[in-house]
């Protein structure tokens, strides 16, 4: 199994999913926007030269959420996902989705408006409305917490996505000071040795 990585990007998920499961992997590193991941031969791996990219032997795959449930469903014991007859079945789909669908997006216009973009080109009133939606879009996490160690029962592939999206939003500026619970679930999954070794890799 292959991955084309780099660090502070979705490709951090992948890695931690791997390492959870035990499985062995190689990387191909890249830094974020360097011109390396705009190459024809990178291109020629993912057409929108992002990571991550998965390798699998004849398969190849680019969304990290369709990877985590690839990964899961191929090689996890089950302890990792949810069954159709789980009581957590409908919270671990809700937060399997929600941190690309909701988190993510800000996360990615402050990225844009304050590391891509050239100096001249950048935009503090975006960042700063971006900062102000991705507050508001940690809040249901925040209400859904109260309680609760992780997003669905145990720990799931739902906290390595939303919970990773949690943690890049708190990396990102993000205020947790209203947010206890987001908080300690952040300082939770960070200390897990699969993700320490992912954001080393």
């Amino acid at each position: 199994m292959k991955v084309y990585y780099a660090p502070y990007t979705r490709a951090v998920r992948t890695v931690w999913l791997l390492n959870e499961l035990g499985l062995d992997y190689e990387l191909e590193r890249y830094k974020l926007g360097e011109k390396a991941m705009r190459s024809p031969e990178y291109l020629a791996v993912n057409p929108n030269g992002r990571v991550p990219t998965l390798d699998d032997g004849d398969t190849r795959m680019s969304e990290s959420t369709a990877i985590a449930q690839y990964l899961v469903a191929r090689y996890g014991d089950g302890s990792l996902a949810r069954s159709p007859d789980s009581p957590d079945f409908a919270a671990y789909l809700q937060w399997l989705h929600y941190g690309e669908g909701m988190i993510m997006p800000p996360i990615n216009t402050i990225v844009v408006e304050t590391l891509l973009l050239p100096p001249e080109r950048r935009s503090q009133p975006h960042a700063d409305r971006a900062l102000r939606l991705l507050s508001r879009t940690l809040g249901p996490v925040e209400a859904h917490l109260k309680g609760r160690e992780y997003l669905a029962g145990s720990f799931s592939v739902a906290d390595t996505i939303t919970g990773h999206a949690c943690i890049m939003a708190e990396k990102r500026g993000a205020d947790l000071s209203d947010k206890p619970n987001l908080k300690a679930y952040n300082e939770r999954l960070l200390a897990r040795p699969a993700l320490e070794a992912a954001w080393d890799a």
